[in-house]
């Protein structure tokens, strides 16, 4: 067996491994954003209801549920090089079938092959950096990272609108297919096996749990998200049924002497905290990237190109400042860097709470910049100090538990923020005098809306209590 974690790191061609990780990452970021803004054209070319187009993001969702928890185990059992061309060829192979797509079942099968590429690759990104990086050199190579990670669906958007507005959107995936191959070329050439490969025990029990946990929970919210609500069935069922997994899963895996998810890494407080932090985090962003563009298009009646490109100082703002956030970590720790991002993003949430027909474009471009910048300051700080403290050998379970709740973040975050908003467009209905008259819809959207961002404002102050527990990690089980 190839002890690959001993290679030494002066042997490590480190710039063309973390290019080869960060073009993959950032062209699979891409393609996620850039289909968002597509599903109301895609509604009207593949008739179908707006429940139906949501399958693409949810199913994208549900399969890296499903895959990343289980990406951990795979990480002991194949090598980088293998794992990172394996990713590579589901995403390509993702990526044809969708700019080839003729109907939406293919379409979605297609996003179902591309989330096989982008569950293997998330935590096999993570694992490399923290492997082939020193951890005083850790944040501003997540830096880097969360450079590619921030700007990539900040400019899909906007790519995809002016791609649908000239072309169509099978363009979306004609774009993204260079890269891929490059990105897969690169890998081929220059990716180097850093971890090591220990095989441990394949326990089915384990797997089929935590699919069926995660799973759940992604499904549930998701559908209580679109057009369930949560009264449905369907979606009690599905959250009852996958904490009940999770559960069991949890239980399973303390008993084991080796588990697929070494939840022991729990048992190092600031991982703890700082997945927490990740995760309000990730429940604020993307809750945050549904409802504001929501609000540009339908509300203010925007198209998807100027929709995009309202957005798009913001994100690259988060992009650039994500870089020098990771200098400021190894310099100063997450403490001085997350407090004030959360006093910045409970600000720029309470202003969005605000938000109405007469705000203007640069009132939307700065405070959602502002929120980018507090975003950047919180999210790579925390995740990276978190993972710090965990020895060696738990990296592979420490970042598959990180990207699994980002995931599970984002479908409890926005199925809460989307009901939150429906909630407050049916109360605002409530007390006109006439509810069908269309001049009330646009107000009622608009109380709605301020009422989403209201709900961002309190899970970033739930998040600002729990940043005071941060503290910084000394790195003393490697070198």
């Amino acid at each position: 067996m190839q002890g690959t974690s001993e290679i030494n790191n002066k042997q490590l061609k480190v710039l063309p491994i973390l290019i080869s990780l960060l073009l993959s990452g950032f062209i699979g970021m891409f393609s996620e954003t850039a289909l968002n803004v597509a599903l109301s054209d895609l509604m009207q070319i593949l008739s179908i209801t707006p429940a139906t187009a949501q399958w693409l993001t949810t199913g994208y969702l549900l399969t890296l549920g499903i895959l990343v928890p289980v990406s951990g185990l795979l990480l002991q059992w194949f090598t980088t090089r293998q794992l990172f061309i394996t990713s590579l060829c589901f995403s390509i192979l993702g990526t044809i079938l969708a700019a080839l797509a003729p109907s939406f079942e293919v379409l979605l099968l297609a996003r179902v092959v591309q989330a096989i590429g982008t569950g293997l690759l998330l935590p096999l990104m993570f694992n490399t950096i923290l492997v082939i990086f020193p951890a005083e050199k850790r944040g501003a190579a997540m830096g880097m990272i969360g450079l590619v990670i921030m700007v990539a669906p900040a400019i899909g958007p906007t790519v995809a609108g002016l791609l649908i507005e000239n072309l169509s959107w099978h363009w979306i995936f004609w774009l993204a297919l260079p890269v891929l191959i490059i990105a897969l070329i690169c890998g081929i050439l220059f990716m180097q096996n850093v971890t090591k490969i220990t095989k441990p025990k394949i326990d089915a029990l384990s797997i089929v749990l935590s699919s069926i946990g995660f799973g759940g929970i992604v499904f549930g919210f998701s559908s209580a998200g679109e057009s369930e609500g949560w009264g449905s069935q369907k979606v009690i069922i599905a959250i009852i049924v996958g904490a009940v997994s999770l559960i069991l899963f949890g239980i399973r895996q303390m008993m084991m002497k080796q588990p697929m998810i070494n939840l022991r890494a729990f048992r190092f407080p600031m991982f703890s905290v700082g997945v927490l932090m990740v995760f309000l985090c990730m429940m604020i962003i993307l809750s945050s990237m549904l409802i504001l563009p929501m609000y540009l298009i339908t509300g203010l009646g925007y198209t998807a190109f100027k929709a995009g490109l309202l957005l798009l100082p913001g994100g690259i703002i988060n992009g650039i400042m994500s870089p020098i956030m990771g200098r400021l970590f190894d310099k100063y720790g997450p403490k001085w860097l997350a407090i004030p991002g959360l006093i910045i993003v409970t600000v720029a949430m309470w202003f969005f709470s605000s938000i109405s027909v007469t705000s203007t474009n640069a009132f939307i471009i700065v405070l959602h910049s502002t929120l980018m910048i507090g975003v950047s300051m919180i999210f790579m700080p925390s995740q990276t100090n978190g993972i710090n403290q965990l020895p060696r050998e738990l990296y592979p379970d420490g970042t598959a538990i990180m990207n699994t709740l980002q995931q599970v973040a984002g479908a409890i975050g926005t199925a809460l923020a989307v009901s939150v908003m429906a909630a407050g467009q049916k109360s605002y209905l409530r007390g006109v005098t006439n509810p069908e008259d269309p001049a009330n819809l646009l107000p009622a959207f608009t109380h709605g809306v301020q009422g989403a961002f209201i709900f961002g404002m309190c899970v970033a102050i739930v998040g600002l209590i729990c940043s005071f527990f941060i503290k910084r990690v000394k790195v003393e089980h490697q070198k």
